[in-house]
């Protein structure tokens, strides 16, 4: 992880995909822009955690994926949330919440 372009942290990128997916249905190299995108630059996702992450995802029935053609006609896997998909990203968003503030709780303690 570099100062610069970090890595998502362990255990945020399905909180992440499932967030980017709720925008829009779009294919993994969308995914990645997005979520680079909405970070203002500062997150970035290995295509080599990614595909295994929307595999999984797919698994648990919280995403679902068609072939689509992209702008360019190329075809894609394009993914979008499902139902289930929607009711876990409300569950990962409240366990983000609780988390990030315990460390600010942390963080914020004076010396």
């Amino acid at each position: 992880m570099t100062d610069s372009s970090p890595d998502v942290l362990p255990g945020t990128l399905d909180l992440l995909v499932l967030k980017t997916l709720s925008l829009e249905p779009l294919h993994g190299w969308g995914i990645v822009l997005r979520i680079q995108q909405l970070s203002g630059n500062v997150l970035q996702v290995n295509q080599g955690s990614l595909y295994p992450a929307l595999h999984r995802l797919e698994n648990r029935g919280w995403i679902a994926a068609e072939w689509k053609d992209t702008e360019n006609n190329r075809k894609a896997k394009y993914y979008h949330l499902t139902t289930a998909g929607n009711a876990q990203l409300a569950q990962e968003i409240a366990r983000w919440n609780r988390y990030s503030g315990a460390v600010r709780l942390v963080l914020s303690t004076a010396p």
